[in-house]
C-alpha cells in the first residue's frame, strides 16, 4: 500500500469517527430503534424470506453413533472427545467443588475451546437511519434450523478454514476494520454451565461502503430486530449477544437516578467474586462420576441436566456442506427472567450474582431466574432456587415479555430457553436477598459494554430492551 493511500485511508477514517461521534451514537441507535420499517425488507416479509432461504438450501440433521462420527473419536488415554486436527473442540470432564448451595461438589462433561470467535454486526446508514446486515443461518443445534444471525459468526478454525470449506462473507470489514468504523468491541462468555471459559469477540463495525447483500443476507433497522425479537425462535443467541453490548440511550443515561451508584454497583460486584470459594479442575471425561457413555449419548444416571450426543448435517449455505460433531442436548427447556419494579419512578432489574463452573471471573450477572425446572423438582424449602416459583406463576398481566428463543445452534442440540421480564409482587418488599441486587437498565447496559461482568442469558434479555421489544422499560 502506498503512503497516500494509507493516509487516505486513516483521513477517511478521521472523518467517519468525527460524522458518528457529532451525530451520537446512543441518538442514532434510538432513531433506528424506533424505525420498525426498513429501507430493503419489510418486517412482515422477513419470515417468508427466512423460509425461502429454507427452501433455497438443503438442510438436513440426523442423530447417529458416536462410531458414525468423521473425524472424531473418543481419546483411549483420556475418554475425551477430540477431533483429529487439534482444533475446534473437545468435550472433556470437570470436577467443581464450590461454597454455596444445595449442590456443594458435582463432576460433569463440559466444552472445552479456547479459542475466539468473532461475532460482528455490520451496520450502515441507509436513508439516514443505522440498518444492520442479517444473515439467515443455518446452524444444526437449532430446532427450526434456520435463525436471524450476525453478519460474520465464526470460530478462528472456521474462518482461518481449518475445514478446507469456503471464504466466511464478509470477514475483511472485521478482521481490517478501522478504528472509526467500530461501534463496539468487547470479549464475552458463552454459557457457563456448558463451556469451559469460551469468549467470543463481539462487534459492531459501521461502512460507509456499497454493500450488495448476497441472497441470505438482509439489512433490517434495530427496530426490526426488536419486532422480531418477540417472535420464538427468529433471532439467534449470537445476534443477541452483539446488540447487548449497543450503547443505546438507556445504558448512557446517567441521570437516572439508581438504587445504588455505579461504585457501589462494582464494590457489590467485587465483594461477590471475593467471597465465593470456586475450584474447577479438568479431568478425563472417562472418569467423570454419575455420567456414563453408550453408543449414542453421555448421560447422567438420573438423566437430568444434559447429555452429548453426536449428529450428521446437511448444510447447502454453510462454508462446509456436510459435516458430523458431538452436541450437547439439555433434558428440559429452560426458565430465564429478570423481575423488575420500579424505585422512585426508575425501572430497575433484580440481578443475580450467579456462580458457573465455566466462568473466567467465578460469577457474572445473571437474570434473576435461570434454571431448568425439570432438574430441580426433587427439591424443596431453602434448597429451591429462590424467585423461581413466583415466575413461574406470576400474573400473565405481570408479564412485560415472553418468547421462547434457542440458546447457541453450533454446540447445543434444541436448547431452548423460555425468556421473560415480569414485574415483581407490588406487596413484596424492595429488599434483595443475598447475592442479588437491584439495578438499572442503564447500569446493567454499561456493564455489557466491558468484558466478563454480564452473562449471555442476561445478554438476551437486555438486547430485547436494546431493540425496543419490551416498550415502556
Amino acid at each position: 500500500m502506498s503512503v497516500r493511500t494509507d493516509k487516505a485511508r486513516v483521513s477517511a477514517a478521521d472523518t467517519a469517527l468525527r460524522r458518528r461521534a457529532d451525530a451520537g451514537l446512543p441518538q442514532r441507535l434510538a432513531r433506528s430503534a424506533a424505525a420498525r420499517e426498513g429501507a430493503q425488507l419489510r418486517t412482515a416479509e422477513v419470515p417468508d424470506w427466512l423460509a425461502a432461504r429454507r427452501r433455497a438450501h438443503s438442510f438436513r440433521v440426523d442423530r447417529i453413533p458416536f462410531a458414525d462420527l468423521d473425524g472424531w473419536s473418543f481419546e483411549r488415554r483420556t475418554g475425551n472427545l477430540v477431533h483429529r486436527s487439534g482444533r475446534f473442540f473437545t468435550v472433556e470432564g470437570l470436577r467443581v467443588a464450590v461454597d454455596h448451595g444445595p449442590f456443594r461438589q458435582w463432576q460433569q462433561p463440559i466444552i472445552h475451546q479456547s479459542e475466539v470467535g468473532i461475532l460482528g454486526i455490520l451496520a450502515k446508514e441507509i436513508d439516514g437511519v443505522l440498518h444492520f446486515l442479517m444473515q439467515a443461518k443455518m446452524e444444526p443445534g437449532n430446532r427450526n434450523l434456520l435463525q436471524l444471525s450476525p453478519t460474520v459468526q465464526a470460530t478462528r478454525s472456521n474462518y482461518t478454514k481449518v475445514h478446507k470449506g469456503a471464504d466466511v462473507r464478509y470477514l475483511r470489514y472485521f478482521t481490517e476494520a478501522r478504528p472509526g468504523d467500530v461501534l463496539a468491541d468487547v470479549l464475552q462468555s458463552e454459557h457457563g454451565s456448558w463451556f469451559l471459559r469460551k469468549a467470543n469477540r463481539n462487534m459492531l463495525v459501521e461502512t460507509d461502503e456499497e454493500v450488495q447483500p448476497h441472497d441470505d443476507f438482509r439489512w433490517l433497522t434495530l427496530g426490526q430486530i426488536g419486532e422480531l425479537l418477540r417472535v420464538e425462535n427468529v433471532v439467534n443467541m449470537d445476534a443477541r449477544t452483539v446488540l447487548a453490548g449497543l450503547p443505546t440511550p438507556h445504558s448512557d443515561d446517567s441521570r437516572a437516578p439508581a438504587l445504588h451508584t455505579d461504585l457501589e454497583l462494582l464494590s457489590w460486584i467485587t465483594a461477590q467474586r471475593a467471597r465465593h470459594d470456586v475450584r474447577v479442575e479438568r479431568m478425563p471425561l472417562d472418569e467423570v462420576r454419575d455420567w456414563h457413555r453408550g453408543p449414542w449419548a453421555v448421560e447422567r444416571e438420573d438423566g437430568r441436566y444434559f447429555r452429548v450426543v453426536a449428529v450428521a448435517v446437511e448444510a447447502g449455505s454453510r462454508e462446509v456442506t456436510g459435516w458430523t460433531q458431538p452436541l450437547i442436548e439439555p433434558t428440559g427447556r429452560g426458565v430465564t427472567a429478570f423481575l423488575t419494579r420500579r424505585i422512585g419512578g426508575v425501572p430497575h432489574l433484580l440481578v443475580h450474582a450467579r456462580v458457573e463452573a465455566g466462568l473466567l471471573d467465578v460469577l457474572e450477572l445473571a437474570p434473576t431466574v435461570q434454571y431448568t425446572p425439570e432438574n430441580y423438582t426433587h427439591l424443596d424449602g431453602a434448597d429451591r432456587p429462590l424467585f423461581l416459583d413466583e415466575i413461574l406463576a406470576a400474573d400473565p398481566e405481570r408479564t412485560r415479555y415472553a418468547a421462547v428463543h434457542s440458546e447457541e445452534g453450533g454446540r447445543f442440540l434444541n436448547a431452548e430457553s423460555r425468556y421473560l421480564i415480569v414485574e415483581a409482587d407490588p406487596e413484596s418488599p424492595p429488599t434483595a436477598p443475598e447475592g442479588y441486587l437491584w439495578i438499572t437498565p442503564g447500569q446493567l447496559g454499561a456493564l455489557a459494554r466491558h468484558a466478563r461482568y454480564v452473562n449471555v442469558q442476561a445478554r438476551t434479555l437486555l438486547a430485547c430492551l436494546n431493540a425496543g421489544a419490551v416498550p415502556g422499560l
